[in-house]
């Protein structure tokens, strides 16, 4: 089923479109950009061009250095941080070593005088024996063991196996000092490393610019070094 189309309707709606495109094209001519007329005059300041691309190649170089300052600063940063932190374990670890060392020498002092007080008690035992028994030692039988001595001596033994604990205890903490400082150091060396090749990089391409940026290049390499000098000055000490 087919229907015919209007033609009144086509024929309208074509004289719309023809009209407003007869008024866009109007607009057009009426807001067209007109001829720009200027006085010739000389632009760019009164900087030359070689002394505008020599101050923007400073500027360029000035930036990559504050930009070499800043990530030195972090790393200081951390590093003052994982100092601190190396520093507090080792705090915590001498604290415990101290406590033990004050325990262990409780426990002698407490040992040292359980035994005292036995030796006083046998020694007591043995002269009240002597004044009962007869005085004709040939005679004398041997007497007894006493189980009490047998009881000191195993106490005794397990002092002496705590007190080995403990001294093995120390000894694994001091190695784990040591393995802490040899690390330290380590990545001390390596940061030592890192920043003379950074220096020796920089003198090398600083040091090859001509003109006014080899001067001042020359006095961010010296701040540079005075500042490298202060860093592990305060690192020394």
């Amino acid at each position: 089923m087919l229907i015919a189309p209007n033609e009144n309707r086509r024929n309208q709606i074509r004289r719309i479109a023809e009209q407003e495109l007869e008024n866009l094209e109007k607009w057009k001519e009426q807001h067209r950009a007109k001829p720009v007329s200027l006085v010739p005059r000389q632009l760019g300041g009164s900087q030359s061009e070689a002394e505008v691309r020599q101050k923007q190649q400073l500027q360029l170089m000035q930036a990559k250095y504050r930009q070499k300052l800043k990530r030195e600063e972090s790393v200081r940063i951390k590093k003052e941080a994982e100092e601190a932190k190396i520093q507090k374990m080792k705090a915590i670890q001498r604290e415990k070593s101290n406590k033990l060392e004050e325990k262990k020498r409780l426990q002698e002092n407490l040992r040292r005088e359980a035994f005292r007080e036995h030796q006083q008690y046998k020694t007591a035992g043995f002269l009240s024996r002597l004044d009962t028994k007869m005085p004709c030692r040939s005679t004398c039988q041997i007497a007894p063991c006493d189980p009490q001595s047998s009881t000191w001596a195993y106490k005794d033994s397990l002092k002496e196996e705590e007190n080995r604990k403990l001294q093995k205890m120390k000894e694994e903490q001091h190695q784990k000092n040591e393995l802490l400082e040899f690390k330290q150091q380590q990545q001390e060396e390596e940061r030592t490393k890192i920043h003379q090749a950074e220096h020796r990089r920089i003198c090398e391409k600083y040091l090859l610019t001509p003109g006014v940026c080899q001067l001042n290049l020359r006095n961010l390499i010296r701040s540079f070094a005075l500042r490298q000098l202060c860093t592990s000055s305060l690192f020394l000490s």
